[in-house]
């Protein structure tokens, strides 16, 4: 690259990396205000919550970089042909092309790291995150007791603990569990937790008693130092992790195993994903277009470009926008996918001629002075 190409490069890169940082950052707060509930409500750890936001970050960012791109493309080259900079490129003989290619690349780079993103990082982000929120769904400790309330986790069993600290240890703990038969146990017991024995979910119980009433109306008491409750039958054994399409790699998208009833009944579900997969990138070339478009697209000015800034800006909009509704209605008519090609490299090409449209001068005048009054006395 040259000097000038150089120069033209970092003069892009700077708002465009300071752009992606601050969508970024809102898209992680969205992210972060959606997965409090896991913090709140199912009371898991703050490592838990932060893995989670974390792992839905690649397909934010895949959302967001089109965005800054145009947004930065936009401050960038209103600054630099307002300083004349970019006139004088053209006034030394740089073709148009020349002109553009800087950012044309920068948008190129940023479209294949995306697309990158989109057919690996993506996907193995987003199964890890699917296979979380599974465990935080199912965590028996989150389910089966809530902090001072009566809970009933299952038909005939009611569960009370006064406190649950951090570590899962349950205090003050009681349990009522009425049988089919008629019978009716309770458990008290002043310590509690969860684990893991031989494979199965237990309840081991401390310092506590045993009240049993049995169906023949005797009452038996017994009091332990250790008692170990089978919690197996509360688990749902049957219940799998069900991946959805924006879960899947791009060759589980279009050849998926149509011997499933689901992967069946939502074929053109996950061919519109898999296209989309591949479509999505081609908007960062687009966002730049429609940039240039604006602020080299028409003769320079003084006075700013903001009616045509504000023009690119809604067909950026809409463009984007028609992107989504085409991908959704790929999923009843298959031959729609090719509209997911058409809409951004139409929006491109369109963007495009209208920057090699314009003609611009290669001439700054820089002879004009202004006309200054004869002194008086002098001769005419």
């Amino acid at each position: 690259m040259r000097l000038i190409d150089r120069y033209l490069l970092r003069q892009l890169l700077g708002p465009t990396l300071l752009a992606a940082t601050a969508l970024a950052g809102v898209a992680l707060l969205s992210q972060t205000l959606s997965t409090l509930d896991y913090i709140v409500n199912q009371r898991q750890s703050a490592f838990v919550f932060l893995k989670i936001t974390l792992l839905a970050m690649p397909q934010l960012v895949n959302m967001i970089m089109p965005v800054a791109i145009f947004v930065a493309g936009l401050v960038a080259l209103n600054r630099l042909h307002t300083e004349q900079e970019i006139v004088v490129c053209f006034a030394g003989g740089m073709s148009r092309w020349r002109v553009i290619s800087p950012a044309l690349r920068l948008a190129a780079t940023i479209a294949f790291f995306a697309l990158v993103l989109n057919l690996f990082v993506q996907p193995a982000a987003a199964r890890a995150m699917r296979n979380e929120l599974f465990q935080v769904r199912t965590d028996l400790a989150a389910s089966l007791v809530r902090e001072g309330e009566f809970t009933e986790p299952a038909p005939g069993l009611t569960v009370y603990a006064q406190t649950v600290d951090g570590q899962g240890n349950l205090r003050n703990l009681f349990i009522h569990q009425t049988k089919p038969d008629g019978s009716a146990t309770t458990y008290t017991a002043d310590y509690g937790r969860i684990t893991r024995q031989q494979g199965r979910p237990v309840l081991i119980m401390r310092n506590g008693s045993n009240q049993e009433f049995s169906e023949r109306g005797v009452l038996n008491f017994l009091s332990f130092d250790e008692y170990t409750f089978d919690l197996s039958p509360l688990t749902r054994s049957n219940e799998l992790v069900h991946y959805k399409p924006s879960d899947r790699y791009l060759h589980e998208l279009f050849f998926p195993d149509l011997q499933q009833d689901w992967e069946r009944r939502n074929r053109l579900s996950l061919l519109a994903e898999g296209h989309a997969r591949l479509a999505t990138p081609l908007y960062n070339l687009t966002f730049m277009a429609l940039a240039l478009s604006a602020i080299i697209g028409g003769g320079f000015s003084r006075l700013g470009y903001g009616r045509r800034i504000a023009l690119m800006s809604g067909v950026a909009a809409v463009t984007r926008v028609l992107g989504f509704v085409v991908q959704a209605a790929c999923e009843d008519s298959a031959w729609l996918n090719i509209l997911q090609y058409v809409i951004p490299l139409g929006a491109t090409w369109w963007a495009l001629r209208g920057v090699f449209r314009q003609r611009v001068s290669r001439f700054i005048d820089i002879t004009r002075r202004p006309v200054r009054a004869a002194p008086q006395g002098a001769a005419a």
